[in-house]
């Protein structure tokens, strides 16, 4: 135990160090463990039953032009459980700026252990090696005359364009620890038909562990640290906290970076079915709003029994 309190120290001691980002570029994922192929495509096919989630985040902000976003995506694993398959869409925006992105993943998958088969409640999660690529399309546009300036000619004309996507991830999941790497957009502004947006490359990386607080098992604790660059930023880090019970409760919370406390719940309320409520609470920015978000996942077959 005196191990794995060190662990969560450690990560605590990283998140300080690393003090604090400046800026968002692209979207901020609260809840990218519920979803976590919109920013890794290794994670495409890492279920063995097709995973379908839902996120939200900012539709119930009554403040006009903050950050919205909506996911969506569908994961299944295929052909000799070795290739895992995955798609979705992702709608962002803030003021009069807004993005959306399709796009499709492939994963090859390496195993190492049978023990996710081996039927405990928890065995969904498989001890692999992952490599994931994901290619697809970003839609940008910015509706400037819907601003109203006018006698300047930067806003007299909106901004439409469009940029093919290309990306790849690499998974590590083993036992009680798993690490990630991706980025899934490195085509960046290379091919992109406006050269004004000036689109930058965002990298992601990832680590978790997890643990049960007693013998019985009915209580996994997941502590994890998310760290996100975007070319021309500063880094910017998540940590956070998840505790679930039995796969029938979870809730967590935790730190951003740019100064933002962040918090879910959720309930499984059946076997293939649970929804998580989060919301994000900025502390020394009052123009950013608190956000109110939802997921939906559904899973099939055994569903999260």
């Amino acid at each position: 135990m005196k191990s794995k309190i060190n662990i969560i120290l450690a990560l605590f001691i990283l998140i300080i160090f690393l003090e604090r980002a400046y800026g968002q570029q692209t979207p901020v994922f609260s809840s990218y463990n519920y979803n976590a192929v919109l920013i890794n495509p290794a994670h495409a096919g890492y279920y063995n039953d097709i995973d379908m989630v839902m996120t939200t985040n900012g539709y119930f902000n009554s403040v006009d032009g903050s950050p919205k976003n909506f996911d969506l995506s569908v994961n299944k694993l295929t052909w000799g459980e070795k290739i895992g398959l995955a798609a979705g869409i992702s709608y962002d925006k803030i003021g009069v700026t807004n993005t959306t992105t399709f796009f499709t993943s492939y994963s090859y998958k390496i195993y190492y252990d049978s023990e996710y088969k081996n039927g405990k409640w928890w065995a969904y999660d498989p001890s692999i090696i992952s490599f994931g690529v994901t290619a697809g399309g970003m839609l940008y546009n910015e509706n400037l005359t819907q601003l109203g300036i006018e006698n300047d000619p930067e806003f007299q004309e909106n901004v439409n364009s469009f940029t093919p996507t290309f990306g790849v991830g690499f998974l590590y999941n083993r036992d009680q620890i798993y690490f990630g790497l991706s980025s899934p957009n490195l085509l960046s502004s290379a091919f992109n038909s406006n050269n004004n947006t000036n689109l930058k490359n965002v990298y992601y990386s990832y680590f978790g562990y997890k643990f049960f607080t007693n013998r019985f098992e009915e209580i996994l604790v997941n502590p994890s640290v998310l760290f996100k660059y975007v070319e021309g930023a500063p880094f910017q880090a998540d940590l956070n906290l998840l505790i679930n019970y039995k796969n029938k409760v979870e809730f967590g919370g935790g730190y951003r970076t740019s100064q933002t406390l962040n918090f879910l719940a959720g309930f499984h309320l059946s076997d293939n079915f649970r929804v998580i409520c989060t919301y994000n609470k900025s502390i020394d920015n009052v123009v950013i709003p608190d956000t109110f978000g939802l997921v939906l996942n559904y899973r099939l077959g055994k569903g999260f029994e």
